[in-house]
């Protein structure tokens, strides 16, 4: 399924790859900095504080094709090699309020299959699907990289 629900959103997506080549794509910096922000952003490598253990906060900077910044933020809850990831996220660092992102992948006949869901306290429903459809494009490019 992807698409809304009461609590937030989920993404159903299976990609051509070991799950341990999906888990890095989202827990390495070098990966992550080449798909968080899909295709026409660019998120600096210098501007990620980005270790994926349990406990850990962490930061990226998104470069927006007109220039401007947005800055994230949030911390890693659980952190499952290849299986589990739970974090959190925010694009308002400096307010307390935290949405929560879990990642789980399931090993298929040559394929890695993705659940995704994110809380979307206080969004609206056309807010909820604004978010399914970018992180859609994130995930369009999260998917080349685990393909090269």
């Amino acid at each position: 399924m992807t698409g809304t629900t009461a609590d937030g959103i989920v993404i159903d997506r299976d990609f051509a790859a070991s799950p341990q080549a999906v888990f890095d794509a989202w827990t390495t910096p070098e990966h992550f900095a080449r798909w968080f922000g899909g295709s026409n952003v660019y998120v600096p490598l210098e501007s990620l504080e980005f270790e994926a253990q349990a406990g850990r906060a962490w930061t990226a900077q998104m470069v927006l094709p007109d220039g401007n910044t947005i800055d994230w933020a949030g911390e890693f809850i659980t952190v499952e090699p290849n299986e589990r990831l739970v974090f959190t996220i925010t694009d308002r660092p400096e307010e307390a309020a935290r949405a929560q992102i879990v990642v789980e992948l399931t090993a298929g006949n040559n394929a890695t299959h993705m659940h995704f869901t994110q809380e979307t306290p206080g969004f609206t429903p056309e807010q909820q699907a604004g978010l399914v459809a970018g992180w859609q494009g994130f995930m369009d490019k999260l998917e080349q990289i685990v393909d090269e």
